[in-house]
């Protein structure tokens, strides 16, 4: 990757579920034409095992991800903000694009119930940052 790879932000409230799904299939799908990472408001202990175990039926272990606080270093670097949830109130003002999305907190949900929307946010971010 070089320096002009634009950096996709992703942010969810425990960066655990829905920011670190966004940033595993941006980085599944995008073929490195994007940086992607994750970080939350209020992190939780570990990623979701329900995500992880979605996300390794594609080939991607993510299991060993720690879920981590976004910084105002992480929004000054971003090119692209997206907000897994519409609304969230941020360290401080994003230099790139801010993008909200609105995908529901998988936090106490199995796998069965995962995969939905883990097939949503790969459609959303195939129609939304894969499409420019």
């Amino acid at each position: 990757m070089t320096d002009t790879t634009p950096i996709v932000l992703f942010i969810c409230q425990h960066n655990a579920g829905r920011s670190q799904l966004g940033a595993a299939l941006l980085e599944h799908l995008a073929g490195g034409r994007f940086t992607s990472t994750s970080a939350g408001l209020s992190p939780a202990g570990e990623v979701n095992p329900a995500v992880a175990a979605t996300v390794a039926e594609l080939g991607m272990d993510i299991s060993d991800r720690v879920p981590r606080a976004v910084t105002s270093d992480d929004l000054d670097q971003a090119d692209v903000v997206v907000l897994m949830k519409p609304g969230l109130t941020l360290p401080s003002t994003p230099r790139g694009e801010v993008l909200e999305w609105s995908f529901p907190n998988p936090e106490s949900w199995d796998a069965d119930a995962v995969r939905p929307l883990r097939d949503s946010v790969s459609e959303k971010i195939q129609k939304t940052l894969l499409a420019r």
